[in-house]
């Protein structure tokens, strides 16, 4: 099990780096590249368009994938997934700005940016699975939680990355050529995934299945289109909370306030990396007491949390920024730390793949596709305090709360040990 969950949690890092370093830039430098015409306001929500394409393909390469993974295996979507991420992120860091070729380098930032959306809504379902369908019942929650520490790992890399050039760099070199090298980087990450993946074993839940799926999608439709909408609805609070603080307030932070870049990623990515590091010490309470009692809980603190979080980000001063992202995403893990157990328990293992993957990337169009676009909206409306943007975020985790409620419990319920047999009379 330490084995095979380190590669699914270095494979899920270097997607979600892949996928994450699109979000940066688009904060930081893609607006005036690629949207030269349009406004500073404009050409961020722009920006924040081609990064919410990814979300709109992240369902559909749900799909794809959830199909190959119930018919042939968990093992081969996350070789596939991997290859399409990666190759579709070393191609953003090669198309020229809008300068040089006009109108098409938008049109392939949006084509390329659909790929990567296309290629990590297969990895999720894969990567969460193997582990999952690997891990002793009574363990699963534990072990199923380190795909999800890859998302911070993949974050970390990805600002890491954009920090350190920022600093070392002018602001036109940073946007002439350096804001493409963390792209340009994504193809060594994904051979060393793609390595360590290779000899990873197929899940033997899957290998049990006797009866697969014709057409795993019409399944889940049919029978299970229900829990698909109340998963994607339970989730929507996560995305939405997530892309607030990593990516709508690193843009808030340094066009409104004016924030330096480098504070601003060094306060999303503490508050990152303790969200990573807290993730499977949730997970046992998880295992302990239950995943729908844990998101309840999650899902509560972020709707209480978010009208202070945006009167923290509104000061400017790092320390109170880096509390408000931090309350934040406590609540969130509280919740998603658990979701790896939970989704693939709720659905029946020949249609697993492809329902956990569904809901799972439903709940990111729903939350994470508009959050960044949205929240700018309102922010620019509102006055130095985005109260907007609090009620806004507020309202998706109530909607959020509803249907965690609305969800079963599925934490196994452990078998007692046998009573001694009695000995016959007389004995």
């Amino acid at each position: 099990m330490p084995r095979l969950a380190a590669a699914s949690l270095v494979g899920t890092a270097i997607e979600f780096y892949d996928f994450f370093v699109y979000g940066t830039a688009a904060a930081l430098v893609l607006g005036p590249l690629f949207f030269p015409t349009f406004s500073p306001l404009a050409g961020t929500l722009a920006a924040f368009a081609t990064f919410g394409v990814g979300f709109v393909a992240r369902p559909l390469g749900s799909v794809l994938f959830g199909h190959l993974g119930d018919r042939r295996g968990r093992r081969p979507v996350l070789v596939v997934s991997l290859l399409l991420t990666g190759a579709s992120t070393v191609a953003v860091g090669c198309v020229p700005s809008y300068g040089a070729i006009g109108t098409a380098a938008p049109v392939l930032l949006l084509v390329l940016r659909f790929l990567q959306g296309l290629g990590l809504g297969g990895e999720w379902g894969g990567a969460v699975l193997l582990t999952a369908e690997h891990a002793p019942a009574q363990r699963r929650a534990l072990w199923a939680s380190f795909p999800q520490v890859g998302p911070a790992l993949g974050f970390v890399l990805a600002n890491g990355v954009m920090l350190a050039l920022s600093a070392a760099l002018s602001d036109a070199e940073f946007a002439r050529w350096g804001w493409r090298v963390p792209f340009w980087a994504a193809g060594v990450l994904a051979l060393a995934g793609l390595w360590l993946r290779s000899s990873l074993a197929e899940s033997p839940r899957f290998l049990e299945i006797d009866d697969h799926a014709r057409v795993p999608l019409v399944e889940v439709v049919r029978h299970h289109g229900r829990l698909v909408l109340l998963t994607a609805g339970a989730l929507a609070v996560g995305y939405a909370v997530f892309y607030a603080v990593t990516t709508w307030s690193l843009a808030y932070a340094t066009e409104r306030l004016g924030v330096s870049r480098t504070v601003m990623l060094v306060c999303v990515m503490g508050a990152v990396v303790v969200k990573g590091a807290l993730t499977p010490v949730v997970a046992l309470f998880g295992d302990r007491y239950g995943r729908r009692p844990m998101c309840l809980t999650g899902c509560t603190a972020c709707a209480l949390w978010m009208l202070p979080m945006v009167a923290l980000l509104s000061t400017g001063e790092p320390l109170l920024m880096f509390l408000a992202i931090l309350g934040a995403l406590l609540g969130f893990v509280v919740m998603f730390a658990v979701i790896a157990a939970y989704l693939p328990e709720l659905y029946e293992p020949r249609v697993r793949c492809t329902g956990a993957a569904v809901g799972y990337n439903l709940g990111g169009v729903l939350g994470g596709a508009l959050t960044p676009i949205v929240a700018t909206a309102l922010a620019e409306r509102g006055g130095r305090v985005p109260w907007g943007v609090g009620v806004y975020l507020t309202c998706i985790a109530l909607i959020s709360l509803v249907c965690f409620a609305l969800l079963p419990e599925t934490r196994p319920v452990p078998v007692p040990a046998a009573e001694p047999a009695a000995e016959p009379a007389g004995g």
